[in-house]
């Protein structure tokens, strides 16, 4: 709303009214999405004919503290359920907030601003046919669903929206819809009595023996439904792969076997959980129904007041005093537990009632390491740079003149370690150029080196044939560094834990800093699959990974092939829905596996509403149309390929914005450097790369901005799924280290499409893959 662009809020302006609109304070989401962040809730009501003239809440402009407002709640700050306030961006920068009212429910304030927000609901009346209306079109038929084939008095027709258009086939494929138009609603229908939970078995075989009868005859006279004739006939339909899974094919193409669905309930009902006796049993249930530990949805369930189950549950719940949230053990009892106990007995102070969780963290507490457990080498980013400082003074024999300019300094940005003045040791250094160093390479550089985790090498310069020079690795003078580089990391080993009291420090700041994790262990036993096939019986691994999905954040399935990470994928798109946590999601596939995955989701969960994008989608001519078909179904999730993905563009307000922070980033880092006296080398590609960024800024600024694209951020998807995610690797990332394979240093324009894609997910959504 606050966009100094227009454009986006002009084209809502052009399809609706807006009725009113709520901001809520920066801490609205902070209690399940672990963020804070103002939001908009715009209440819009689609209008017939376009507004003669903008309105006013598309503008912005100052206000009095100089941040850039919508109009809208300017003049409504009553719809402001918060102080506008300021705060500081991780960029050093003001930016604008809401922050909460003290002692004032958000509920509450809510409901108030809901009183100002007045809007009239009017069925939309079909427009009466005209003579500029073509005879073989009709206002859509509610009981037919969008983007399908019907029949209209035996005539064939496509609903696209708002209108049935007579189609355009030929003799044998309209022969070929009408068979499958038959096939499909018979389906759909045999689908609608097995999630009805009081419907007999008596009329699900009924519905069964009716499909086998239409399949037969229809593939008798036309073949599989899965051939390419039929699917160049009805492959227009939504429900086509709906259809396709009605086979089991085998790898050369041929019919091994019917589905289940011919013979077998496909679809696990869902049977809804109003009472328990147990409050173990009312937590199953919550997080199942719920994914959380819902305390009133538990009382409802128990008749138990929430100090009774709290009671009960202890030892199997705890309230994280962070955020007063209440977690099960495993989630709780996990992550960082060094921090929650640190925590935990701040809390307890005040509140006794937190001594229980101090008392289950110190339970969980990783087992202490002593030195002997612990491997340090040179380079380790958790040592202070002052032990390394220590040990290049003491083990070279540094001269005491020169300690002050022979340093060592660390830049976290890149995480590089340089050796200001290196060369500065005399040649009559013993340590320097003989102990520990070579006259081609002293110890100080051979430390910088064991520090990033280089090789030494020795180069020499030569002119080859044509006068150019060239350098040449020198063999026995590498060889000879190499030698005195492992002396050095022998030496270091020796030194690091030979002090009792640095040992003691550096022990203990381990164990606090780098052993301080324990995993959580997922368990899904008690996720509901409601809709599921209940033929397939998913395995505990992939239970237990659907539930790594749900409640872990982004996910990395790194299974090996033929685990079944395809059916965790979905179970974990529907189950997402199902509980809220997504309203539609988007699985990027390879090309050649859209129809194969279409074919499982339908097979997994045989009433699932979704898209499949096909090569022809995304022609120049049919891009916007599907894009758009994205947008405004209401669909369990679109399945697009790899290339199809790619094409679909970020809007162009937030790749600016991605650049312009990653700019930002950079300039920090080259300024961190510098300081940090970090070498030019570092600088320079540094400095490379920011310019290259800048000329992409510039670019993208020049090309301006394209309103007939659908942008990713307008397709309403909230989660994502990549198949073969390693395709996507090679997004730019500034290492220390040279020449390591898997460490691009260039940037492939695909992997940074999906990192914006992945960042705005992240970010606005706050729903993790």
């Amino acid at each position: 709303m606050d966009s100094k662009d227009t454009d986006v809020r002009e084209y809502l302006a052009t399809k609706a009214d807006l009725l009113g609109a709520v901001r809520l304070p920066d801490n609205a989401f902070k209690a399940n999405a672990n963020t804070e962040v103002v939001s908009d809730i715009l209440f819009l009501q689609k209008c017939d004919t376009p507004a003669d003239e903008i309105p006013d809440w598309v503008h912005t402009e100052e206000n009095t503290d100089g941040f850039i407002i919508n109009n809208y709640f300017l003049n409504h700050p009553e719809m402001v359920l918060g102080m506008p306030s300021s705060e500081s961006t991780q960029y050093g920068r003001q930016d604008y907030t809401v922050v909460p009212v003290p002692d004032v429910g958000l509920a509450t304030q809510f409901q108030k601003a809901m009183e100002f927000i007045r809007g009239t609901y009017q069925k939309a009346v079909p427009a009466e046919p005209d003579k500029s209306t073509p005879a073989d079109t009709l206002p859509a038929d509610d009981s037919v669903k969008n983007y399908s084939f019907t029949l209209v008095d035996g005539e064939v027709y496509y609903r696209e929206n708002s209108m049935m258009k007579k189609a355009e086939l030929n003799a044998t494929a309209e022969k070929r819809v009408k068979g499958m138009i038959k096939l499909r609603d018979c389906v759909q229908k045999l689908i609608a009595l097995q999630m009805d939970e009081y419907i007999p078995d008596s009329a699900i075989k009924a519905g069964q023996a009716e499909l086998n009868q239409l399949y037969d005859a229809f593939t008798h006279k036309y073949g599989l439904i899965n051939s390419r004739a039929n699917r160049l006939a009805f492959e227009r339909d939504s429900s086509y792969y709906l259809l396709c899974s009605l086979e089991i094919l085998g790898e050369d193409g041929r019919l091994e076997r019917k589905a289940d669905m011919f013979t077998k309930r496909t679809i696990k009902q869902h049977k809804t959980i109003t009472s328990v006796d147990t409050a173990s049993e009312a937590l199953v249930v919550s997080i199942g129904e719920r994914a959380k530990v819902d305390l009133l949805f538990m009382s409802q369930l128990t008749g138990k007041s929430e100090s009774e189950l709290i009671r009960e549950l202890q030892g199997v719940i705890y309230k994280d005093p962070t955020n007063n949230i209440w977690q099960t053990a495993d989630e709780y009892l996990s992550g960082n537990v060094r921090k929650k106990l640190r925590q935990a007995q701040k809390a307890a102070i005040n509140d006794t009632a937190y001594q229980v969780n101090v008392k289950a963290l110190k339970a969980a507490q990783p087992k202490d390491l002593d030195a002997s457990e612990i491997e340090v080498r040179l380079g380790a980013t958790w040592i202070d740079k002052s032990y390394i400082q220590q040990f290049m003074h003491e083990t070279l024999n540094t001269p005491a003149y020169l300690r002050n300019r022979i340093t060592v300094n660390y830049s976290a940005f890149t995480a590089e370690w340089c050796i200001a003045n290196k060369n500065a040791a005399p040649y009559n250094d013993v340590a320097a150029y003989t102990t520990y160093g070579t006259d081609r390479a002293n110890a100080y550089r051979i430390l910088e080196d064991s520090l990033n985790l280089r090789d030494v090498r020795i180069y020499d310069t030569i002119e080859d044939a044509d006068g150019k020079e060239k350098r040449v690795l020198n063999a026995k003078q590498t060889t000879l560094a190499q030698q005195k580089q492992q002396a050095l990391k022998d030496a270091f080993k020796d030194w690091i834990f030979k002090e009792p009291e640095r040992r003691q420090t550096l022990v203990h700041h381990y164990n606090e800093t780098m052993n301080n994790t324990r995993p959580r262990e997922y368990d899904g036993s008690h996720i509901v699959f409601s809709g599921i096939n209940p033929e397939i019986k998913l395995q505990p691994h992939q239970v237990n990974a659907i539930a790594h999905v749900l409640y872990g954040g982004n996910t990395l399935l790194a299974h090996e092939v033929g685990a079944g990470k395809t059916f965790e994928m979905i179970a974990a798109a529907m189950e997402s829905k199902r509980l809220g946590l997504c309203h539609k999601s988007i699985f990027v596939v390879p090309n050649h596996l859209t129809e194969q995955t279409a074919a499982e989701f339908l097979r997994l969960y045989p009433a699932a509403n979704i898209l499949v994008t096909t090569k022809k989608d995304f022609e120049t001519r049919n891009r916007k149309k599907f894009c758009a078909r994205i947008a405004t179904s209401d669909i369990d999730a679109v399945i697009i390929g790899h290339s199809q993905f790619e094409r679909i563009p970020v809007s162009m307000e937030r790749q600016e914005r991605l650049i312009r922070e990653q700019i930002d980033e950079i300039t920090d880092g080259i300024r961190e450097v510098k300081a940090s006296h970090g070498e030019r080398f570092t600088v320079k590609q540094l400095e490379r790369t920011k310019k290259s960024l800048e000329v992409r800024l510039e670019k993208l600024q020049a090309n301006g901005r394209k309103d007939d694209v659908v942008t990713f951020e307008e397709l309403g998807v909230d989660m994502m799924f990549v198949d073969e995610s390693d395709l996507y690797k090679n997004l730019f990332l500034y290492t220390k280290m040279r020449n390591v394979a898997g460490l691009s240093t260039a940037d492939a324009q695909k992997s940074s499409d999906m990192f914006a894609k992945c960042r705005y997910l992240d970010d606005v959504i706050c729903c993790e893959l």
